[in-house]
């Protein structure tokens, strides 16, 4: 998946005069703790442990680190929906799942530098991104297909997305590797 969001974006905004939201900052900052932590806790892994299927999904360890790193795009796009006061739509848990397996399929050898060096890159263009958002947009609601139609506000997409994400895999990752 390319990257659609640019790490510029809050930078762009706070010359422009934007004042960075708070809850905004917030939001970014811990999207960037949990990515860091995934990054570390990848990083020391060995070779034999990056290969790792992680039971009950299957996917490997590396695999998943990647994941992480491709969703983000995808994630800030749909929560820039929301922020715009637009729907998401034909977004589905089907789809999803159909997204994840073809990601594990055509990433089934990523290297962990390739991995790691994608989620410091998108983690970074997502947070910027995040940083970009107004308080006003943060609290617009809409409709999400994902979530049967319930409106949710931007805000609340980013938290159970973008930021928990990482989190998510990081908590899993470490209980294969105790």
């Amino acid at each position: 998946m390319t990257n659609v969001v640019s790490v510029e974006s809050g930078a762009k905004a706070a010359r422009a005069g934007k004042a960075i939201s708070g809850r905004a900052n917030a939001l970014a900052d811990r999207l960037e703790q949990g990515a860091r932590a995934l990054a570390a806790l990848a990083s020391v892994s060995t070779d034999a442990e990056w290969q790792t299927r992680l039971p009950g999904d299957g996917r490997k360890i590396g695999v998943v680190v990647h994941h992480v790193a491709s969703m983000y795009p995808l994630e800030i796009q749909l929560a820039q929906v929301l922020a715009g006061g637009q729907s998401i739509v034909g977004v589905t848990p089907e789809k999803v799942n159909e997204i994840n397996a073809a990601h594990a399929r055509d990433n089934d050898t990523v290297t962990k530098e390739a991995a790691l060096d994608l989620l410091r890159q998108n983690s970074a263009a997502a947070a910027a991104a995040i940083r970009a958002l107004s308080d006003e947009e943060l609290d617009r609601a809409a409709p999400v297909s994902l979530n049967s139609d319930a409106p949710l506000t931007c805000q609340f997409f980013l938290e159970d997305h973008a930021v928990r994400h990482s989190y998510h895999h990081f908590a899993r990752i470490r209980e294969v590797l105790k």
